[in-house]
């Protein structure tokens, strides 16, 4: 391993938490193709137990840490080519830890379009600027008159200065030391100002909560800077990144006199640096000037956008964070399992689309039927509703929650109440997302002669049946769980979920001979072509009756089967192993297994009280240590066990199907749809989420939501306030909460923290890329700061 691997090696074992010798072990696994999936589930011992959060991180940085030796590489050929690298400059770039850090070391060096700073150097004005740094006694016009040449550009006394004036900003620009130290201290001194344009005010009305806001950089939530950030690139705001003094008082004038006295420090500490300071002399005022001016037009210009930069980036990686962990738990939500489902995607004018697909999800049926209005044809419908039931022997009706959603509700409840023998269960389940997949290309492939509005309702069933088999054919930002998902860098958001996705689908397994290709595209080691290479394989062959028998799949190896076979399942194959995540490689410690216990594989599979009291260590080897045959007795004990969760269904209240139907004060049971940083959507069932702040999650105090709920639980919620107009419920998790006018105060009295802005969403079905908050609508804000009394 080289001196470079090993720096980097040593740097993201301090990021993670873990030993150098653990990240090198997981970087050659990686360099050597294998998945993060494979190697936190089947390598436990060659990377010392590193779960697949700390892989991911590891190869994050490993990327990022790659990139900066690359860029620190082709910064230093380019100043040796200059001539100008000495022993010192090349230390201070080997002990370059960040981007940031690098750029400012190679700034002077930076090939650049000619600046005032260069032609005043070719017009030989750099003694004159070095002379009056140097000698502050020179008069500045004196000293000036020498250099005025016509001929080299130079026409009179005020360019030779100005000329010099640039000369000196620009070296004191890239000054490496006085940036570093002057963005650390912007960073911490800084705060951000938000002011409206005078003529936006009515159209940017959704940001009325920052027309006139200041806040320090350093402490700003993310939901607010691109709530921020957003209003600015609409035209709404104007945004300056302010140095602070300590203020004194309050009210604009305190904080015009704090920040006057906070240009006043960066400009003292620029002097110092440079070498200048005020004792009277003559040329004292003219370099008093040119710190100023150092200072206002290219350094504080400078570092704004880079930490605005910063801030944004940090800001996109908590809202990504955010976005996956909600995917995530929507992922590896409770499956409603092998039965017969019909799905309603709800609609008015265009009627109900029924689809029935069975309990292996094959599509065995479909309808239109309009209940509603304008039709009103409600006893037909019912009568369809319980024939297709009666039909295909339906045990659940999955009801979208879009559009028409709680009146398509009462339909399926109407049809349970006369049809009582059919034993029917109603669900309303999210349909965010049906849409980008009813017209997709894979849906298009799936259901060629199927019309796009039924392949909606099929998409809607088969989620209640397997909500991570289903929602893996949706692009995971169309799912609509992030917070400003629209706003952050779109390929790290893509990547960022892909990852999430896959380390779900592996998490649960996928049995290979009902999967459909784009679930077993997701499979640890599987490309598209070869997934769907295995469906068709599958199609043409029948069954796979064991795993080895994959290896017969065009384009997939011995590398490929490596990869992805722990993860396959065949649940009716030749051996009952595999069924299980215990890896083909690791059957001889099985074998070793029944060889000491003299059983066969059929009997002692699920026999945990016998397997719990076998010594994992009688079975290691050189290859397979304790971690593995610990993981491989707990599969046998439960093979093939689901991760996710018992499935259970929300009950939304009788007669509560609009915003206006809710009464402050009712508790009622709801469905959590996203998480955000400053708390929890909840779905009533009225085409509208309200919040859950996060002040009002528990009695206890909540930094992350998180730790109280995740998407797709079930939760019961006290509605505190109701605001037609503005369509904003406000809820509390905690049920004894004061309603009204008291709304949003917490147990002593004051109003709650700052939240974000506003969720307006006009549209109940969220899909079509659509996210909370969409594209033209900023983000629900904290209603206990909207309505504090």
């Amino acid at each position: 391993m080289t001196q470079i691997e090993t720096r980097i090696a040593q740097q993201i074992a301090e990021e993670i938490a873990a030993r150098p010798d653990q990240v090198r072990a997981a970087v050659a696994l990686l360099d050597e193709g294998a998945t993060v999936p494979f190697i936190a589930r089947y390598r436990k011992e060659v990377t010392g137990g590193l779960d697949d959060t700390q892989l991911r991180l590891l190869e994050e940085r490993l990327g990022y840490r790659r990139e900066l030796e690359d860029r620190r590489a082709a910064v230093l050929a380019s100043i040796e080519e200059q001539g100008k690298l000495t022993d010192a400059l090349r230390g201070d770039i080997v002990a370059a830890d960040t981007k940031a850090r690098l750029e400012d070391l190679y700034l002077p060096y930076k090939p650049k379009r000619r600046t005032k700073a260069q032609i005043a150097r070719e017009a030989g004005l750099e003694p004159l600027a070095l002379g009056l740094r140097d000698d502050p006694s020179l008069a500045p016009e004196a000293a000036a008159a020498g250099y005025v040449d016509a001929g080299k550009g130079v026409a009179d006394v005020k360019a030779a200065l100005d000329g010099a004036r640039a000369i000196l900003i620009e070296t004191i620009a890239e000054d490496a030391a006085l940036v570093g130290e002057l963005r650390d201290w912007l960073w911490n001194k800084g705060e951000v100002q938000a002011k409206v344009f005078d003529d936006k005010r009515a159209e940017g009305a959704k940001f009325a909560d920052y027309f006139d806001h200041h806040e320090p950089i350093a402490q700003i939530p993310s939901h607010r800077l691109l709530a921020l950030l957003r209003a600015r690139n609409e035209g709404i705001l104007a945004l300056e990144l302010l140095p602070l003094a300590k203020l004194q008082g309050s009210g604009d004038e305190a904080r015009a006199e704090a920040v006057k006295a906070g240009h006043l420090e960066a400009e003292q500490r620029v002097a110092l640096a440079a070498g200048i300071a005020d004792r009277g002399r003559p040329a004292d005022a003219w370099l008093r000037e040119t710190v100023r001016q150092a200072w206002h037009y290219k350094l504080h210009l400078g570092l704004g956008l880079d930490l605005f930069l910063r801030a944004r980036e940090a800001a996109e990686e908590e809202a990504i964070r955010v976005f996956g962990d909600n995917l995530k738990d929507l992922l590896l939500a409770a499956p409603a399992g092998a039965r017969a489902v019909m799905g309603l995607d709800p609609g008015l004018r265009t009627g109900v689309k029924v689809a029935v697909v069975d309990a292996t999800g094959k599509l065995v049926d479909t309808a239109t039927i309009y209940p509603h209005a304008p039709r009103n044809d409600w006893d037909r419908s019912i009568a369809e509703l319980a024939r297709l039931a009666r039909k295909h022997a339906v045990q659940l009706v999955a009801i979208g929650n879009g559009t028409a959603s709680r009146e398509t509700d009462r339909l399926a409840a109407e049809l349970m109440k006369r049809h009582a023998e059919l034993h029917l269960t109603r669900i309303v389940v999210s349909e965010a997302g049906a849409s980008v997949y009813s017209a997709s290309e894979l849906a298009a492939r799936e259901f060629p002669d199927l019309d796009v509005s039924l392949r909606g309702a099929v998409s809607i069933a088969r989620r209640l049946q397997d909500p991570l088999a289903e929602l893996v054919k949706i692009e995971p930002k169309a799912i609509g769980v992030g917070q400003y998902q629209h706003d952050v860098n779109q390929s790290r958001l893509a990547r960022a979920l892909d990852a999430r996705v896959e380390d779900c689908v592996n998490a649960v397994g996928v049995e290979v001979n009902t999967a459909s290709a784009a679930l077993l595209a997701r499979v640890a080691g599987l490309s598209s072509t070869v997934a769907e290479n295995i469906v068709r394989f599958r199609d043409e062959r029948g069954a796979f009756r064991s795993r080895r028998g994959l290896l017969e799949v065009p384009r997939l190896g011995e590398k490929t089967f490596e990869q992805c076979a722990g993860f396959l399942r065949i649940g009716d194959g030749d051996d009952p192993l595999d069924a299980s995540s215990v890896h083909p490689e690791a059957y001889p410690v099985v074998e070793r297994i029944l060889a000491r216990c003299g059983r066969p594989v059929r009997e002692l599979i699920g026999d945990g009280a016998f397997l719990r009291g076998l010594d994992a260590g009688q079975f290691t080897d050189e290859r397979f240590g304790l971690p593995t045959v610990r993981d491989i007795l707990k599969e046998l004990e439960k093979p093939g066990r689901d991760p996710r969760p018992e499935f259970k269904a929300a009950k939304f209240a009788d007669g509560v199907e609009d915003l206006k139907d809710l009464v402050p004060g009712m508790v009622l049971e709801g469905v959590v749809s996203n998480v955000a940083a400053f708390g929890a959507f909840v779905d009533l069932g009225v085409h509208q989420d309200g919040l859950v702040h996060v002040s009002a999650l528990s009695e206890k105090f909540v930094k992350d939501p998180r730790e109280v709920v995740k998407a797709g639980d079930i939760v019961k919620v006290k509605v505190i306030d109701v605001d037609i107009p503005r369509k904003r419920i406000a809820l509390s998790m905690r049920l004894d909460d004061p309603v009204g006018a008291d709304a949003g105060r917490g147990r002593d009295g004051r109003g709650a923290r700052d939240g974000a802005p506003r969720r307006d969403q006009p549209k109940p079905r969220r899909d079509a890329a659509s996210s909370a908050p969409p594209p033209n609508n900023a983000f629900a804000e904290a209603f206990a700061r909207a309505r504090r009394g």
